[in-house]
Parts: C-alpha cells; structure tokens; sequence
C-alpha cells in the first residue's frame, strides 16, 4: 500500500476567495475526485483547526494500491484540473509518499 500524503498553505485570498472558503473549495473539489479516480483506495482531506506558525492549513491523506496506482492519479485529468487550481492558489506545498 502507498500512503500519499499533501499539505498546503493558503493565503488571506485568492481569485475572490476569502482564506476559509478557498480552503472549503479546495476540499470540495479533491473529495470529488473519490469515485472519478478508479486508483484512489482511500482519501481524506481535512482543514486546520488549531493556528500555529508551523501548522499547514488543508492535508490529504491517500491511500493507493501501488506506485502505479498514484501515478495513474497524478496523471488523471480529473485530478490534473484539481491540481492545477491548488498550484496557483497555494503558497506552500509539502508531500511525503511512503510504502507499507
């Protein structure tokens, strides 16, 4: 199993977003990958709730079968328009991806 792992940082605003509801649109828009993506075994995405400096402000927790299975994720069109949004509306992207 491949466990993948994002966290970003978002700022006060972004495309007439205020912080919280980029963040609420974020979400959305990777929980609606779950059934479009056939390689998504598992997936969570949750918001901050407790402020600190060192704190990101939205992580995804994934599951796939196997490094093949998320790159077919990574690659997925669905996810690739997903993608594209966070890139431009992020200031801060972290990932850790691990096998177990």
């Amino acid at each position: 199993m491949i466990t993948h792992v994002v966290a970003w940082r978002f700022p006060e605003e972004f495309d007439g977003l205020n912080k919280a509801e980029l963040m609420e649109k974020v979400k959305a828009d990777l929980e609606a990958l779950v059934g479009v993506v056939e390689s998504i075994d598992s997936f969570s995405v949750g918001i901050n709730e407790v402020a600190s400096d060192a704190a990101s402000d939205v992580v995804l927790l994934s599951t796939f079968a196997d490094w093949e299975a998320l790159d077919a994720y990574r690659v997925h069109p669905a996810h690739q328009e997903v993608a594209k949004f966070i890139g431009a509306a992020a200031t801060e992207r972290r990932v850790v991806d691990f096998e177990s």
